[in-house]
């Protein structure tokens, strides 16, 4: 009897991301840890999803070496433990060497072969030296990488305004670009700090109802048209699209109507038409 081929998404702890492996071990299971080998080497990661058909994508899928013993998952749990420290260590050398630049986690591979030092710099840091000084002190090959502001959010992790963890920590894979032009496309009072996010940049979750709010907005007048109503002129100074309802003003009164209403009895005046209002 041939053995059935089934795919399953794997979350590795350290980077957050998911990635599909494969596999003919049918004891594997949602939450499970397995063994897998990546660019980086042998690691631990854990099963986050019940086993599912065939990805439609052409790279090709990589099998999971393993089910992970306990001794993989003592050797996990002591290698989190040891980075703590490895990271410091890499910290107080970088230090020394006066290289401006800011440790914010070290991973080792299951078997130790390797370390990858994650860190923050303002600029491009020549570590040759201490590349030097961490591969005599750790006795393995070591990777130093740089990111930006976004990735050590998604590493470090904290609370979000919204009171939730950080979407990046807690599920984000890959980041999306996005830009002020969401904010304003959603109607939002462009404060830039409570815009942002722990990174500094932009929240993500603005991209999250974008598309909604451009769907909502089809077919709308833009906020501060000049609209005649009921034979007045007014300026539509806001709007509400999920309530459907807007507000008029002229230089005697403010009115709310509703979106519909606007749309069926309300005329958008061209630039030569304003005047009076």
């Amino acid at each position: 009897m041939s053995e059935i081929l089934k795919y399953l998404s794997v979350r590795f702890q350290a980077t957050n991301k998911t990635y599909t492996f494969s596999t003919t071990d049918n004891s594997i299971v949602n939450g499970d840890g397995v063994i897998v080998e990546t660019q980086r080497g042998v690691e631990y990661a854990r099963v986050i999803a019940d086993p599912f058909d065939k990805p439609n994508v052409s790279m090709e899928i990589k099998p999971i070496l393993r089910k992970a013993s306990m001794e993989d998952e003592i050797q996990y749990e002591k290698n989190i433990v040891d980075c703590k420290e490895a990271k410091q260590r890499c910290q107080n050398e970088a230090d020394k060497l006066e290289l401006g630049m800011k440790v914010i986690s070290a991973e080792y591979t299951l078997d130790r072969s390797k370390i990858t030092f994650i860190y923050l710099a303002d600029d491009r840091v020549d570590f040759r030296e201490l590349l030097k000084i961490l591969a005599s002190i750790f006795r393995c090959r070591i990777d130093l990488r740089q990111v930006g502001t976004r990735d050590k959010a998604k590493i470090v992790s904290g609370i979000g305004p919204c009171g939730r963890e950080l979407c990046c920590a807690r599920y984000i894979s890959e980041f999306d670009r996005i830009s002020i032009n969401m904010a304003k496309n959603q109607l939002l009072a462009l404060n830039v700090a409570k815009l942002s996010g722990q990174c500094g940049n932009l929240m993500c979750c603005l991209k999250y109802e974008d598309e909604a709010y451009k769907d909502l907005k089809k077919g709308l007048p833009k906020l501060n048209s000049y609209i005649e109503y009921e034979g007045e002129k007014f300026k539509l100074t806001s709007m509400n699209v999920i309530v459907r309802n807007c507000k008029l003003e002229n230089r005697e009164h403010a009115i709310f109507i509703s979106l519909d209403d606007l749309l069926k009895n309300g005329k958008v005046l061209k630039p030569n038409e304003k005047k009076g209002n």
